[in-house]
């Protein structure tokens, strides 16, 4: 899953869902923590695992750990989830 994150944005929450240039789909999110020494990153790979309903461990950054643009990866949770999610965050916008 691609996640844009807003870290030290006043709040830890899911912001909703959207296509990128090339219509690949991204959630975005925030979370409160600053963006220094893995802060925002762990706090953003909490908040994923509690909305996702999996143990935080099997929630990691895989590719993007300084850039605002993250790759995670999930254990535990197929495509299909991921992609229902991901729908569900779009249309809540």
């Amino acid at each position: 899953m691609r996640v844009r994150l807003t870290p030290s944005g006043g709040a830890d929450r899911i912001d909703g869902a959207d296509l990128d240039e090339a219509g690949l789909p991204y959630l975005k999110a925030r979370v409160r923590a600053a963006p220094e020494k893995g802060e925002a990153n762990a706090a953003l790979e909490k908040l994923l695992a509690k909305a996702l309903g999996v143990p935080k461990s099997r929630v990691q950054v895989a590719r993007g750990a300084t850039a605002r643009l993250k790759t995670i990866e999930i254990d535990g949770v197929s495509e299909a989830e991921i992609a229902s999610f991901l729908a569900k965050h779009k249309e809540s916008q």
